[in-house]
């Protein structure tokens, strides 16, 4: 992935992902312990440079206060942060690194798929961490 290919948005999404689940367990099943921090200094580094804005404060002081922010604060966020971005090409540089390597340490789901074929009904089971169910019937294109 390219860094540039990071945006605004994307970054931001990354930095208050931890305020957008709910609760810390939700995101220990998608990220490493490390990622987690790194989202923590991602989020310190954006709060510093976008310091100062009334509806950037006003938004902090939201999230400081009820550990939760919306999609719709996320997003009024990015937008001062590409406002920040095209400002500060080091800057975007920066954080644009910082959010790769945390991608770079989302959690993989490794578990198997298994399909199971009875008649006309299949059953596709997924086991592992999240232990995900996928039940589907049969479809027949054509003649029969």
């Amino acid at each position: 992935m390219e860094l540039t290919t990071l945006t605004a948005g994307a970054i931001a999404t990354l930095a208050f992902q931890k305020f957008l689940d709910a609760g810390a367990g939700k995101l220990a099943e998608k990220f490493t312990e490390a990622a987690i921090v790194k989202m923590d200094d991602l989020r310190k580094q954006i709060w510093a440079k976008l310091r100062g804005r009334p509806r950037v404060e006003e938004v902090k002081a939201i999230v400081e206060q009820k550990s939760q922010i919306t999609q719709e604060q996320v997003n009024q966020l990015a937008a001062y942060l590409q406002v920040a971005m095209d400002d500060d090409p080091q800057f975007a540089r920066e954080i644009q690194m910082i959010a790769h390597e945390i991608t770079l340490m989302q959690v993989e789901d490794n578990s198997n798929m298994t399909q199971i074929n009875y008649g006309g009904t299949n059953y596709q089971t997924r086991t592992g961490a999240v232990n995900t169910n996928f039940f589907g019937g049969s479809h027949y294109h054509g003649q029969k």
